[in-house]
């Protein structure tokens, strides 16, 4: 009897044609109402001898058929992916596609060439929140309460938590706050990210980006960076001779702090980038004031540092030649097109930041 209930079983799986069909099979022999589970429930009106018997007998078909529906199952997926495979080709002599016609904006472009060349020099990518309290945006980086420096800011400010004073960050600052508080020196970041201000004109919108540095350890200094900015400048910009200019400023959250000029021309009302004698801010940076590291839980006796930062649009707009500030956030698909870059136009410093 069992012999011929193997055979049917296993006449049924080979003819079952999908994956539905084979469930069904199964179903119908290993199921709770199942012809084979139908045997095991008889198991109990037999004599122990019986019982062993039957049971081994019965549980070598339950194992076969099993195996038998796995085969088939597997055999099923097989013929089922090919077939998808045949139908879904691509005949690739036909026109390309119009998802090829979109563009990378030259924000997130630039933020990669930043990233790419940052990263060669040992920084990683930390981020923090848009909306920001007023410890992490002005305190911790010693602009106390009524400090003249705070004006300095047109900040958004939000409904307290609380006792928090709520506002949109100014700067991504308060990112390098965060990493303080959170990491032990050595530290080395970078931070790009939206920042928010309260002015609209040609070279300012509400919303822009910056990428802001820190690094922090018992040894860094002002040589460094310099260094570090030289290099990163003439990366970006792709000229080798490239000059800076290290200009004394203030900032409250750096002491000594500078200004930093790249070398250009003007010539004829154009902007050109070099050695030609003139000069054009584009960044501030300075050693990591003493009171920023004590706010952030470091020993400003043992470690010491650098940061800097820059508008990203600011670097963008010299280095691909865009006219007006307000253009990166208009959604003109026209002049994303004419600006943007091509998806797979990935910067690195092995294959080149641009082609």
């Amino acid at each position: 009897m069992l012999d011929a209930l193997k055979d049917e079983l296993l006449s049924q799986v080979n003819a079952a044609g999908d994956l539905a069909a084979l469930e069904e099979v199964r179903v119908t022999a290993l199921g709770k109402k199942g012809r084979i589970t139908g045997f095991m429930k008889e198991l109990g009106g037999l004599s122990p001898d019986e019982r062993r018997e039957r049971g081994q007998q019965l549980n070598a078909l339950k194992d076969e058929i099993s195996l038998a529906i796995d085969a088939r199952k597997a055999d099923l997926a097989r013929a089922h992916l090919e077939a998808r495979l045949k139908a879904e080709r691509i005949d690739v002599t036909l026109p390309v596609r119009p998802e090829t016609e979109g563009r990378i904006h030259p924000i997130s472009q630039t933020i990669d060439e930043m990233v790419a060349i940052f990263a060669e020099m040992g920084f990683s990518v930390a981020e923090g929140p848009d909306v920001e309290d007023d410890f992490h945006n002005f305190t911790a980086l010693n602009f106390p309460p009524g400090h003249p420096a705070r004006d300095m800011h047109d900040t958004f400010y939000l409904p307290d938590a609380g006792d928090k004073k709520m506002l949109l960050r100014t700067h991504t600052s308060p990112v390098q706050v965060r990493t303080m508080l959170n990491k032990k020196p050595p530290i080395r970041v970078i931070a790009p990210g939206r920042t928010y201000r309260s002015d609209y004109d040609m070279t300012h919108t509400p919303m822009f980006h910056q990428i802001e540095g820190l690094v922090i350890d018992e040894a860094t200094n002002m040589g460094h960076l310099k260094g570090c900015l030289i290099e990163f400048c003439r990366a970006f910009f792709d000229v080798d001779d490239l000059p800076l200019r290290f200009r004394p400023s203030f900032f409250p959250f750096t002491e000594p702090s500078a200004e930093v000029d790249i070398g250009c021309s003007r010539k004829g009302g154009e902007l050109k980038l070099g050695n030609y004698g003139d000069w054009l801010e584009i960044l501030g940076c300075g050693m990591v004031h003493p009171n920023v590291l004590e706010a952030c839980g470091i020993d400003s006796t043992k470690y010491q540092g650098f940061a800097f930062g820059m508008g990203i649009e600011r670097v963008a707009m010299l280095k691909y030649g865009i006219p007006d500030l307000r253009t990166f956030f208009e959604a003109d698909l026209r002049w994303l097109k004419h600006y943007g870059f091509v998806p797979l136009d990935v910067p690195s410093m092995a294959q080149g930041l641009t082609r």
